[in-house]
């Protein structure tokens, strides 16, 4: 594994107002696991997309160099026709086709434009097989869940006789079972000499799997470390990509929590097409001014359920139960009832639910309580402008102007739009629903301590994660859910993982 299969030498991109890559050089060695990491915005993704042709060749400057040829390629074919595959993060499968349909399209089995059926089901299987999915290869995309999907779009790679595999943070929207199957494949891929390079922010899989590690800050390399001589930690890592020790992964926080104010009683929930299925069973919480409180639970225990049940009605039917704030029974029916009575609810997935991302940042800060800004139905732009402009300093969102579209900024930028949006709206309690996924180490640090100063300032937060250490290190409570129900309810000064993981897979008596 001495072989330098992959070099880029100085590649330069540029957009309109900001420069995302500078000079940035990268070295991959043949059957290695290369994972490349950074802040959002850092310019993992620009540089990966550079490579694949997404950008091709005159749309940036320098060099690339696969298996010792200079590569200029015009698209992603080309790429593709060399062995260069990359898979996003957002998953490019279609729902409605079945599984070989999504492998082979584009690539279809066919003799004189007609497509050879059977040949396409037989190498289907044998794709499936070497990625560990048992599907039928006439299953419906729709009918498989994120994890499943996610090899699949492995399986097509493999399709393409793929000699480098970029897997752009593949696991950001996976359990930890999917996510450990994942990671294990591909280090079997790596004895088969397939080179992977994987853009990831969770640490504990970079340290696990990759031999190098390219560290990229504000679109330079920083350094790349060798795991196989060095002993490299999350710390050293974490210094690297924000360009400081970080002492603690969470701020800290001198908790002034008051009377409870927001409280839920039996609340039950029934599935929105499957109506004698029950999805929330007889929840009952409670949160008190200035505390943060978590929901741990497992993939499918409920809690993204819970929350949007609440925040009038946005999922679920048959909703049953009371809801209490300031001592007022509240019926929302709907969404705006939600928010004029002091709720706010940031989605887990702030792409698709969370802002419209072919507008700008302004309008996406403003857009939950345009009423605030408007007088006879007519918004104040003026007023519109101060406000997005507050938010984006406050908020610290890198972007040259909030007239930028939304789509254009990194994740953890857009993430802070979205909470944006939400204070501007000020609420009483404010729902949470994995605040940090696919963040890196330094933006999650500024988003915790925005969650901090809400709470300071009287707000109640309700924090969903999927991250026990991120639970344990920000909440002074923690329920705990399991098969829809509340199994367990956890002070700050008892909670450990193993406890909280104890609860978590308390089935039904």
């Amino acid at each position: 594994m001495t072989d330098t299969v992959l070099e880029m030498r100085n590649i330069t991109k540029t957009f309109p107002g900001v420069k995302a890559l500078q000079n940035v050089n990268l070295k991959v060695k043949e059957g290695e696991i290369h994972a490349l990491m950074g802040e959002n915005g850092a310019g993992k993704s620009t540089l990966m997309k550079v490579l694949s042709g997404v950008y091709p060749h005159g749309s940036y400057e320098g060099d690339i160099l696969f298996k010792g040829k200079v590569c200029e390629f015009k698209d992603i074919k080309q790429s593709e026709e060399v062995g260069i595959v990359i898979i996003h993060q957002e998953l490019a499968l279609i729902p409605q086709l079945s599984i070989a349909e999504n492998i082979f399209l584009g690539n279809e089995q066919a003799k004189r434009g007609i497509i050879n059926w059977n040949d396409t089901i037989v190498r289907t299987r044998d794709l499936l097989q070497t990625v560990g999915l048992r599907e039928s290869p006439e299953t419906l995309i729709s009918s498989i869940g994120v994890g499943k999907q996610q090899l699949v779009e492995i399986a097509k790679a493999l399709s393409k006789k793929v000699k480098l595999l970029i897997l752009d943070e593949p696991t950001a929207a996976l359990n930890e079972e999917d996510s450990n199957n994942l990671l294990n494949l591909l280090l079997t891929f790596k004895r088969e000499g397939i080179t992977s390079i994987l853009i990831s922010h969770k640490l504990n899989e970079i340290t696990k799997v990759a031999d190098s590690i390219t560290i990229i800050r504000d679109g330079q390399t920083i350094e790349t470390l060798d795991t196989r001589k060095d002993n490299i930690t999350e710390d050293r890592i974490i210094k690297g990509m924000v360009g400081r020790d970080l002492t603690s992964r969470y701020p800290g926080r001198e908790a002034k929590i008051g009377e409870p104010f927001f409280e839920v009683k039996n609340w039950t929930v029934y599935h929105p097409s499957q109506q004698d299925r029950k999805v929330i069973d007889g929840v009952e919480l409670h949160v008190r001014r200035g505390e943060i409180v978590g929901i741990a639970g497992l993939m499918g225990a409920g809690r993204t359920e819970l929350a949007m049940s609440m925040f009038g009605g946005s999922y679920g039917k048959r909703i049953s139960g009371t809801m209490i704030k300031d001592g007022k029974e509240l019926r929302l029916t709907d969404v705006r009832k939600a928010i004029d009575n002091g709720i706010a609810y940031v989605t887990e997935d702030r792409k698709e639910y969370g802002l419209v991302l072919m507008d700008d940042i302004k309008r996406n800060t403003t857009l939950a309580a345009l009423g605030k800004l408007s007088k006879w139905f007519v918004v104040d732009e003026n007023r519109e402008v101060v406000e997005a402009e507050w938010f984006r300093k406050q908020m610290n969102i890198k972007t040259p102007s909030i007239l930028q579209k939304t789509g254009n900024l990194s994740g953890g930028n857009q993430q802070k739009v979205v909470l944006s949006k939400w204070i501007f709206a000020e609420p009483d309690l404010l729902i949470l629903d994995e605040p940090t996924r696919g963040i890196d180490v330094g933006a999650k640090y500024e988003i915790y301590t925005i969650i901090n100063r809400l709470a300071s300032d009287g707000k109640g937060i309700l924090m969903i994660s999927s991250e026990l250490p991120e639970l344990l290190g920000m909440c002074d409570r923690i329920y705990v859910m399991n098969e829809g129900r509340i199994t367990g309810e956890v002070p700050k000064e008892e909670a450990t993982q193993e406890k909280l993981m104890k609860y978590m897979t308390l089935s039904r008596r």
